[in-house]
């Protein structure tokens, strides 16, 4: 069992682990610290020797305090942080697909060493996976270009992880020409915001986003507003912005970005601080126009999203459009007729109805137009989650915003798992977990699904639906479709 992989900068010793080979902390750019915080990643340095792959990387710099909670108190956080993870099967006797995870988190939190061996079910049927650091919150995801920094930070740490996968993942056995990129929520986001960036052209064979964010993704007169605001939490003085932002200390950094990503969603309704920004350069467009204008990357796709997305947005983390004064302020330039449309189909003040509003507006409506966009140039399958276990209908949240990583990393057994499946479900739910599974893995070997699952198209607009049974509908949700139709006709 070869444990010792040459890489491009040099030599790394991993560990077996449960079944399969696993390396971690292997670094895919050079250090963002000192001259090179708050710049675009740089090639890693090489090393001599044997470097340890045994032990994960620190995390990028976040904090607990915020609507999410972020990585485990004992995982270390560093600016240092811009690692990779590779697992691989116990022993290899061809080239396998590869497999690369975008954890998400808001763009603020989130780590792949909250999960050890996330992929190991994948790795287990034949692929090698990939997961990795990228920078969050302040360091990768605001605006200082304005102050003579780069923007965009963690796309490029995204690109930089997918450069290295191409240059390197032969070693482990994995085929760079077949590499599926795949991620959840904000991860989903830089899926889709992935597949409109030039230079991810060709670092990816397919893509599935789950549960995407796509429409988060801002215009500098607003993201460079954001950094100013983020400066003023920050205490920098009036022209001295660019030495606080080179040599404001880590925690300084997070407290005031957690700061602002509570505020925003009010000043700003249905928006998120934490985004790419649309620059002109290294993010053309817009990715939403990129896909309505054919300019994405013509790769084959899987798009969908839980049910009711929107259901746990609330309390510490209501951070959607499902207040009265943002569902107001999301609705004020519509047409009368568009705004009694969409309080027709949500039944305004209904708490229900609200959260679902806002559950669609950040996840379904732009899934839904990304399915008619990409499949006109590429096959695209859409899908929803649906079904939920009798504890998670009776608490009224159904499945929400989350529920697919159980069932997609085959997670139905564990403690979570056993928690959700409490008043019963466990065999329903291990046995959709096992389909998505055998969907996804098919689609990374070659770009296909099942054919009980038909192609998405704008004259059927055909949903696969996961629930107790499966099923597939046709132009689902048809009277919110009318609603949002409506809604972005105005905009």
């Amino acid at each position: 069992m070869t444990l010792d992989i040459a890489t491009a900068a040099g030599v790394v010793r991993g560990l077996a682990a449960d079944g399969v080979r696993a390396w971690r902390g292997i670094p895919f750019a050079a250090a963002a610290v000192g001259e090179l915080r708050l710049r675009a990643p740089q090639r890693t340095p090489p090393w001599t020797g044997v470097r340890d792959a045994t032990r994960f990387g620190p995390s990028a710099p976040q904090d607990r305090k915020g609507p999410f909670v972020g990585t485990r108190r004992s995982t270390p956080r560093s600016e240092d942080c811009l690692t990779l993870n590779v697992i691989a099967p116990a022993s290899i006797d061809r080239s396998l697909p590869v497999m690369v995870y975008i954890h998400g988190g808001a763009y603020g939190v989130g780590s792949p060493a909250d999960i050890p061996l996330r992929g190991a079910n994948f790795v287990r049927r034949g692929a090698i996976h990939v997961t990795f650091n990228y920078r969050l919150n302040a360091f990768g995801y605001l605006d200082f270009s304005e102050f003579g920094f780069d923007n965009n930070l963690g796309l490029r740490d995204q690109v930089a992880a997918l450069e290295w996968v191409r240059d390197n993942i032969a070693a482990f056995g994995g085929d760079p020409s077949n590499v599926t990129v795949y991620g959840e929520s904000s991860g989903g986001n830089a899926v889709t915001t992935l597949l409109a960036t030039p230079a991810a052209r060709g670092l990816l064979a397919r893509a599935i986003a789950q549960s995407p964010p796509s429409n988060a993704v801002y215009r500098p007169d607003v993201t460079r507003q954001w950094a100013r605001e983020f400066l003023e939490l920050l205490g920098a003085e009036p022209g001295r912005e660019a030495d606080a932002l080179r040599t404001s200390s880590m925690d300084a950094m997070v407290t005031a970005a957690r700061l602002l990503f509570t505020r925003i969603p009010d000043q700003y309704p249905g928006d998120q601080a934490f985004s790419p920004v649309v620059d002109g350069d290294y993010l053309p467009e817009h990715p939403m126009d990129a896909f309505k204008a054919g300019n994405t990357h013509p790769v084959p796709l899987i798009i969908g999203t839980c049910a009711r997305e929107g259901s746990v947005f609330w309390g510490k983390r209501r951070i959607l459009a499902t207040t009265r004064t943002r569902i107001d302020g999301l609705l004020a330039n519509t047409s009368a007729a568009g705004d009694a449309l969409m309080r027709k189909v949500y039944r305004f003040p209904d708490r229900r109805g609200t959260l679902d509003f806002g559950g669609d507006f950040a996840f379904w409506f732009p899934t839904y137009e990304i399915g008619q966009s990409q499949s006109a140039i590429a096959p695209t399958w859409v899908y929803r989650l649906e079904y939920a276990t009798p504890l998670l209908r009776a608490l009224q949240i159904d499945a929400t915003h989350g529920a697919d990583l159980l069932t997609v990393f085959d997670r139905t057994r564990t403690a979570v798992g056993k928690l959700t499946t409490l008043f019963g479900g466990a065999n329903t739910l291990a046995a959709i977990s096992q389909r998505m599974q055998d969907f996804w893995f098919r689609f990374a070997v070659d770009g296909t699904v099942d054919a009980s699952w038909p192609q998405y198209d704008r004259a059927t607009r055909a949903n696969y639906v996961f629930d107790d049974p499966d099923r597939v509908e046709l132009d689902s949700r048809a009277d919110r479709r009318a609603a949002w139709d409506a809604f972005t006709h105005m905009h």
